[in-house]
């Protein structure tokens, strides 16, 4: 049992064409730069930077959204050059497979559903949660959740769900073009919110720039499993705020960046994606720092961040009624839930894409992975990952594992960083569109980062995680290794071998054998 066999990039390609497993190319670049948009720009702006600045960073929140960028900026660069090389479905999953071998591959597409599944079963029941609150702001009262037998149902979960899995099983190029329409509206939302947010900044606000780090009250086992790990692993007493706080600020932030891998996860339906991927991914990257860095700044100009710590959960929402702007309230809940609507469609997208990956190589059931023959969608997939998805979100607590969505992103990311190291040094011949500049530098770099933010993650999501890896790993070893294409490939190629002396056609096909083995 060989669990460090990777499969070829050719096979890779190969099964991409396999009759009845096939997706169809039609995304383009603007297609691609919008899914970026639509994925990274959701509700998360509207809060995410209220509540790092509040808690961590204070006005220097910028420099954590920064570092996030950077962070991200670095990973996706080889994310882009695995992509044009190997431009099938399945992202990170499929790199892994490719260079670092089969088991470590089950690891990173189990945590990759992981992230698709908690993310878009979270922000599927924000949605339901933001709707309602639209509703209120029209003077009309329905509650977010019914009372269902004991449990609540958030009704709108399932709502939404429904809809972007019924577009997506009708085409991808159909619910591009619809999240393209939301996309575009949620931008002028959200330049909206910067342009009367800086009418009210105060530059007195902004200093201390970084405040001074401050012990935090608090103690017992709770309190433990709540601190970064790493201030548990170095016994460092917990505090918030100073240069340390910039950081634990960029691995909350970076939550508002998840997207970018998604986007990869589509490699095998763009045109083109030698040019195609890159532009895309890095296009749309930049416009998401940009409006990021641009709302941080406006929110901390407008309001202290003493005065945003004060509130409970503060968003964007608490610097305007601090400041008596509270008309901008119902921009910014529209503006939430149209950023939320197009998230959970990219999502969906990319957790069916995933799975189909795995499932192509028989690591998860083979029937997944058909497609529509009139569409090319994987609609049974699709189906069973968006029923999944609402019954998480509509029925359970699941907005408590929010920081799982990051553990299993970074993680991913560390794994495809040090990935090109090893595509490079195995496959010298290939010659991808897109090359991760400066050598072996950049791809060290990226994997630190993602590995020292991973660290600054609570005590109680690395256990949550160590619980999950086992659980994937008990299916890996009880389904996933004795269906495993790959190992039946290399059974019959041994057993062909071993059976003795072949002349002709078969000896042919073996040696054919014997070559994509010693490639994997």
């Amino acid at each position: 049992m060989n669990l460090l066999r990777t499969k070829s990039i050719e096979q890779s390609i190969a099964d991409a064409d396999e009759p009845g497993r096939k997706l169809k190319r039609s995304l383009s670049t603007w297609d691609l730069m919008i899914m970026g948009v639509a994925v990274a720009v959701g509700a998360g702006i509207f809060s995410v930077g209220a509540k790092a600045a509040a808690n961590f960073a204070g006005p220097a929140v910028t420099l954590s959204f920064a570092i996030a960028a950077v962070t991200c900026a670095l990973a996706i660069m080889c994310y882009a050059e695995f992509a044009t090389a190997i431009p099938v479905a399945g992202s990170a999953y499929v790199f892994t497979y490719a260079t670092m071998g089969e088991l470590l591959a089950w690891i990173i597409g189990w945590n990759l559903i992981l992230e698709l599944f908690t993310a878009a079963a979270v922000i599927a029941k924000y949605w339901g949660i933001y709707l309602s609150k639209v509703f209120a702001l029209t003077g009309a009262d329905i509650p977010p959740a019914i009372p269902l037998g004991g449990v609540d149902l958030y009704w709108g979960a399932f709502l939404i769900v429904a809809i972007f899995t019924v577009l997506l099983v009708l085409g991808t190029k159909l619910s591009a073009r619809v999240g393209n329409i939301f996309t575009l509206i949620k931008i002028g939302v959200v330049l909206f919110v910067i342009v009367v947010g800086f009418t009210y900044v105060k530059v007195e606000n902004y200093a201390p720039f970084v405040p001074a780090a401050e012990p935090t009250a608090g103690t017992g086992g709770a309190y433990v499993l709540k601190q970064s790990f790493f201030g548990f692993l170095t016994g460092a007493a917990p505090a918030q705020y100073g240069t340390l706080g910039i950081f634990a600020g960029a691995a909350l932030v970076f939550f508002a960046f998840i997207g970018f891998d998604v986007v990869a996860t589509s490699a095998e339906e763009v045109k083109n994606p030698q040019k195609t991927l890159p532009r895309g991914i890095f296009g749309g990257l930049a416009l998401v720092t940009l409006l990021y860095i641009l709302v941080s700044l406006a929110l901390t100009g407008m309001v202290s961040y003493t005065q945003l710590a004060e509130a409970k959960s503060p968003t964007l929402t608490t610097a305007f009624e601090a400041v008596g702007d509270t008309s901008a309230a119902k921009v910014i809940a529209f503006g939430s839930l149209v950023g939320l609507t197009t998230v959970i469609m990219v999502l969906l997208m990319g957790l069916s894409r995933v799975v189909l990956a795995m499932s192509r190589d028989g690591l998860l059931p083979r029937a997944l992975s058909k497609t529509s023959e009139k569409r090319s969608t994987p609609a049974r997939l699709q189906i069973i990952c968006g029923a999944a998805v609402a019954l998480v979100a509509g029925l359970t607590n699941v907005d408590l594992l929010e920081e799982m969505i990051n553990i299993g992103t970074l993680s991913a990311f560390v794994v495809v960083s040090l990935g090109i190291l090893v595509l490079r040094k195995k496959r010298p011949d290939l010659k991808p569109a897109f090359r991760v500049p400066f050598g072996k530098v950049l791809p060290v770099v990226s994997a630190v980062l993602c590995l020292y933010l991973m660290t600054n993650l609570a005590v109680e999501t690395w256990i949550f995680f160590a619980f999950w890896l086992v659980i994937g790993l008990a299916i890996y070893f009880a389904y996933g290794q004795r269906h495993s294409r790959l190992n039946e490939r290399f059974a019959e190629a041994t057993a062909s071998v071993n059976s003795g002396p072949v002349t002709g056609r078969r000896a042919a096909e073996e040696s054919d054998d014997e070559d994509e083995l010693s490639r994997t």
